[in-house]
């Protein structure tokens, strides 16, 4: 397994992150330490998390995730082999029950937050301390366009760099990172930190794959090569769309039949259906399988410091990290490219 320095940090992570949103919803605690098992087999040391999982995301499991990652790290004993990563929760009045409503990235809701996320982890320290996403106005999870009608107040960012540069000082967490972030938000994170002498961010966490490669088109990709920053791929397959499951049988277990339409409406755009047609018929007809060629071709992009996969069996975790060993021809870049002109980030 490669391992990639993240940021400027010490830290070295497995190019493939064992992602665990699935760990107290569609997978038990015991399916949970299985999957950690095997991934840490297969040479993977990066395990992501957040204080918000398992989704969907209800009052009644809400940090379940960290509470079976915790109690694999004390029934393992093996916390120094991997980089523990997790979240904290972002303003949205529609998950009132995190941090009992408090959930801004301010002084005293981010303390609660990770000591609230190290007592359920059982451990002393978070290696990577994220954002999940912006105290401010910006458009994530599924919309493309920046409103300023929706301006709110937000914590300014200096302010929460000095917070989180406390948690570092007291060593409850190593290194911050961002997530659903924007280039002009990276790049006020980096601009306040170099001006104030505050921690730097070593990476940020957003939606990347065949059907939503803005990171691309939106100068995240310039901005986090110049500014040090590493990509964290989330969401590869599209919540399994790109695996051509749901192509193959609408009726398929997974999160897009499981859960309400209204939480991932992106992936069931129209455009997105016909561009996982194309991009599952290119890749059987290459000798692969869809979720290999999503996989692969994500794994394989340099901008990538690592991929987070999740799965709800071993048999997809099994194929997922062998998709590490598949090759794309330049023929087939060149299809998918083209693929991708005609049908553009139907799922950003």
């Amino acid at each position: 397994m490669i391992k990639t320095r993240l940021g400027r940090t010490p830290l070295e992570v497995s190019s493939i992150c064992l992602g665990t949103m699935t760990f107290g919803e569609q997978n038990s605690e015991a399916d949970a330490h299985s999957q950690l098992d095997y991934a840490l087999e297969r040479g993977i040391n990066f395990v992501d998390t957040a204080e918000m999982y398992p989704v969907m995301p209800r009052p009644q499991t809400q940090g379940d995730t960290e509470r079976f990652i915790g109690s694999w790290l004390k029934k393992s004993g093996r916390r120094s082999e991997i980089v523990l990563a997790t979240k904290a929760a972002g303003p949205n009045p529609n998950l009132h029950w995190v941090r009992e409503g408090k959930q801004n990235l301010d002084a005293a809701s981010l303390r609660t937050a990770v000591e609230d996320s190290l007592r359920r982890l059982q451990t002393d320290h978070i290696d990577l301390y994220q954002l999940h996403w912006p105290s401010r106005n910006v458009p994530i999870f599924g919309a493309t366009a920046f409103d300023p009608a929706k301006e709110r107040e937000a914590i300014p960012v200096e302010e929460t760099l000095a917070a989180l540069g406390s948690l570092i000082d007291a060593g409850k967490i190593g290194h911050i990172g961002l997530s659903n972030e924007s280039a002009w938000g990276v790049s006020e994170f980096v601009k306040q930190a170099d001006m104030r002498g505050l921690p730097r961010i070593a990476s940020v966490q957003n939606l990347y794959n065949l059907t939503a490669r803005n990171f691309e088109t939106s100068l995240m990709d310039e901005t986090c090569y110049r500014e040090d920053v590493g990509l964290l791929a989330y969401s590869p397959l599209a919540f399994g769309q790109l695996s051509a499951k749901y192509l193959d049988d609408p009726k398929a277990s997974g999160r897009l039949t499981i859960f309400p339409a209204s939480w991932s409406p992106r992936y069931l755009r129209a455009p997105v259906l016909a561009a996982v047609k194309e991009y599952a018929a290119l890749a059987r007809a290459n000798g692969m399988t869809p979720t290999q060629m999503a996989l692969a071709w994500c794994y394989s992009r340099w901008f990538v410091a690592s991929t987070i996969i999740g799965a709800t069996s071993l048999a997809q975790l099994k194929e997922n990290i062998d998709a590490m060993s598949v090759t794309l021809t330049p023929e087939v870049v060149a299809e998918i490219d083209a693929i991708h002109a005609r049908i553009t980030n139907p799922g950003a």
